[in-house]
């Protein structure tokens, strides 16, 4: 997977492409969702190890679960939807159309 280039900084989730439907906004949202971060850091002028290292802790975390949703615990679950579903809307409501490829990274 790759996140971002490590001599670039990230420019944040809300900076994002369609506020963060890139591989480095599912590594920031995931990392809110298991609470590694709090829902305020944007990861904002995070390097690219920076990055790596927070996919890694994401990666961990989810493995605990088999990397399936379903197997999340009802806490997690819960905020895990919240969050998806509000990435949705900001998503769409900024013209993200989920039919299209998928979003590269910036």
């Amino acid at each position: 997977m790759q996140i971002g280039r490590f001599d670039k900084k990230y420019v944040g989730i809300t900076n994002d492409k369609f506020g963060g439907m890139t591989d480095s906004g599912k590594v920031v949202r995931d990392a809110w969702i298991f609470g590694l971060i709090p829902e305020t850091q944007t990861c904002e002028g995070w390097t690219g190890q920076g990055m790596m290292d927070l996919w890694s802790k994401t990666s961990a975390e989810w493995e605990k679960y088999g990397f399936l949703v379903s197997n999340l615990p009802p806490e997690i679950r819960e905020r895990f939807d919240r969050i998806q579903r509000e990435a949705v809307e900001r998503a769409k409501a900024m013209g993200w159309d989920p039919e299209q490829e998928f979003c590269e990274d910036t």
